[in-house]
């Protein structure tokens, strides 16, 4: 909508850059509202990442911006030269999150966020083009010319090049869906279209594309993009599972805050380079004894998209192991032959059945069922149960009206009580994240949030640990004496420690130091912990 030169300030002796608006859209007052609010949007915000805007005019029948000067490349100029490496990917990235969010957090939606948008300095990334963006305290009103922001909303850009017939509008290949099917927009629209310039700039290329306008939208309100780690195998897994979460069709799955990405994105960028301390061997004869870790490969189990790396500690009561332990090798077979998110797996008694909480669309979960006798994936109970446990007895403990709690993989809701078949979920205690059942399936240990901090119960009510961290993966031994959990000291950082606690309360750390934690497992002797791990965040 604007020409830009580059000016000579004589005043200040700088060079600067001059947004002119042209003579012949000057006349239109929509447009004259988009490039007033440019102004006042731009010079609200003050971020090294964010251009800076030094004055605004009118010189007879013609309207301005004086800018800072950016030199450098646009990011989409760069990409046409291919992915970014992963270093360079996760720094840029932190650098418009962190931008982003500056806006986000001064009530400012930027709705036009796209590689084309952004400028690659030798100081970093620069976020460019607030032509579109909302003040949220602006609620359909006019900016003094008749056009209100609902105008405005669908006044998409256009990017280069251009095609007379088919022509997609550039800004479409980053639109959220909501924005798509005409609803407001608001941060979480922001933080779909950050989603996507992370998965092109990982991959060279667009989440979502089409030949024609119909077929683009419709790919980004049915289709998710192929996973980052089988486009390019070097990205940081991580980042697949960020960007997935970004993704999310439904705002309410999505990452929430351009704040939480840009932590995350700053995690993966201050570990990839540094590994975790190897597991520590404990001489309390008293205390259990690491006596080994192995890394095994990448795994994925029912259709799972996030590859995790698994390591093996196991420890023995009262004594240290003089051989490390031999890994069983694992067998795989396939179970589910459709496209979809999985959250949880469960074995039913009779070590056949399998139960699982998984999405066919977006992260709103839902329990499935696979019987040896029908191997389709039966959808049982309402949308929104996420299953935590299944019980000896065959008692499923699951969470109802399950969200995301602000981390992208982690859950929050109402701990409830169901059979497999034939009752609705009988509800418990509100507040709760996940749980594991007593070796009886008589009682339940939980991860209940009270006061902004993670306790650990067993049984409910007993509390036995606290953490002003986040506590994940409990789960109690074949014997029912220990609790082993994962602690990660940050709220919501997924670096952290493996721990056991009795049920008297005292707590023992096994092994820590790792980058990402996620999965854990107790062996049949009771004396056994399996889990997952990254060390680096890039494997």
């Amino acid at each position: 909508m604007g020409e830009v030169y580059r000016a000579r300030d004589t005043r200040l002796g700088r060079d600067v850059a001059v947004k002119v608006l042209p003579q012949h859209l000057s006349t239109q007052a929509e447009v004259r509202a988009r490039f007033e609010r440019e102004a006042k949007t731009v010079s609200a915000l003050n971020h090294p990442h964010i251009c800076v805007l030094f004055d605004i005019g009118r010189e007879g029948d013609t309207d301005f911006l004086v800018m800072e000067l950016v030199e450098g490349e646009t990011l989409s100029a760069r990409l046409a030269k291919g992915p970014l490496p992963p270093s360079e990917l996760l720094r840029i990235g932190v650098q418009i999150a962190d931008a982003l969010s500056r806006a986000h957090r001064a009530g400012v939606i930027h709705r036009d966020l796209k590689p084309g948008n952004i400028m690659l300095t030798k100081s970093g990334a620069k976020l460019m083009d607030f032509g579109l963006a909302r003040a949220t305290g602006m609620q359909g009103t006019g900016s003094g010319s008749g056009a209100t922001v609902a105008d405005l909303t669908h006044s998409p850009t256009i990017a280069q090049p251009l095609t007379a017939e088919g022509t997609i509008i550039g800004t479409f290949q980053y639109m959220a869906p909501e924005q798509l099917e005409g609803k407001e927009a608001d941060v979480r629209s922001d933080i779909w279209s950050l989603g996507c310039v992370l998965y092109e700039m990982a991959t060279g290329k667009r989440a979502f594309e089409g030949r024609s306008q119909a077929s683009l939208i419709a790919a980004i309100l049915e289709h998710e993009p192929a996973p980052i780690a089988e486009v390019q195998p070097m990205a940081p897994p991580a980042l697949d599972r960020l960007v997935r979460a970004m993704l999310a069709k439904d705002p309410d799955d999505r990452v929430q805050t351009a704040q939480d990405a840009k932590l995350q994105l700053e995690w993966m960028l201050g570990e990839s380079s540094s590994g975790a301390r190897a597991p520590s061997s404990v001489t309390d004869g008293a205390s259990p004894t690491i006596a080994s870790a192995r890394r095994l490969s990448r795994a994925r189990w029912l259709l799972l998209a996030l590859p995790v790396l698994v390591a093996v500690a196991a420890f023995f009561a009262g004594r240290k192991s003089s051989t490390p332990p031999v890994a069983t090798p694992f067998q795989f077979e396939r179970k589910t032959f459709r496209e979809q998110t999985i959250f949880t797996a469960r074995f039913m008694p009779d070590s056949k059945t399998i139960v699982y909480s998984g999405a066919l669309r977006g992260n709103r979960p839902q329990l499935f069922v696979i019987r040896p006798q029908y191997p389709e994936p039966k959808p049982i109970g309402p949308v929104g149960v996420h299953l935590l446990a299944i019980s000896s007895q065959g008692e499923l403990a699951v969470l109802s009206n399950a969200s995301f709690t602000g981390h992208h993989r982690l859950f929050h809701g109402t701990l409830a009580r169901m059979p497999l078949e034939g009752a609705a979920p009988r509800e418990i205690m509100e507040d709760v994240r996940e749980a594991d059942w007593s070796p009886d399936g008589t009682e339940l240990a939980v991860i209940h949030e009270v006061g902004g901090k993670d306790r650990l119960e067993y049984p409910i009510g007993k509390v036995l640990y606290e953490s002003a961290g986040y506590l994940s993966d409990i789960r109690v031994s074949p014997h029912g004496d220990l609790i082993a959990f994962m602690e990660h000291p940050a709220r919501w950082d997924d670096r952290g420690s493996v721990n056991v606690v009795d049920t008297q309360g005292h707590k023992r750390e096994l092994s820590g130091g790792y980058w990402g934690m996620e999965g854990m497992a107790w062996g049949a002797d009771g004396r056994t912990v399996l889990f997952s791990v990254s060390v680096n965040g890039t494997d």
